[in-house]
């Protein structure tokens, strides 16, 4: 089907339902974190696709920071015994930088689709003229 025959679909919605940014249908993920090599609906080939370590960065600012900061606080305030962190922040801090990383990734895919965004190239300079006067 041509590109323009497909309804448009949010980012954001996209990475939630973690479905193919052109038809929404098919599965972006193959794993839990690991793309799939094209949609299983529309055949979008999704080798144009590269998150980096954005998921990472985005995770760390929003999830990871106030996770940490919990372990200091009870640390500061309580001084509890290392084994109240292996039970409270441990899995607080493991399960609030795990789950996002998935929502992340299939935002910037789908970011990536929607902008057309390749990867950067360098331009050679165009060659200047001289003025003849």
């Amino acid at each position: 089907m041509p590109e323009s025959s497909y309804a448009a679909q949010s980012p954001l919605w996209v990475a939630v339902r973690s479905r193919c940014p052109r038809c929404g249908r098919g599965h972006l993920f193959r794993g839990f974190l690991s793309l799939a090599p094209r949609c299983d609906a529309c055949g979008l080939d999704y080798s144009f696709a590269d998150p980096a370590d954005g998921p990472a960065f985005f995770v760390m600012m929003t999830a990871a920071i106030p996770a940490t900061a919990f372990g200091v606080w009870l640390e500061l305030t309580y001084s509890p015994p290392i084994w109240v962190h292996a039970v409270t922040t441990l899995p607080i801090v493991l399960i609030a930088c795990t789950l996002p990383l998935r929502f992340f990734k299939g935002w910037l895919v789908a970011e990536q689709y929607v902008h057309k965004a390749e990867e950067g190239r360098i331009a050679r300079p165009m060659p200047q003229t001289r003025d003849p006067s």
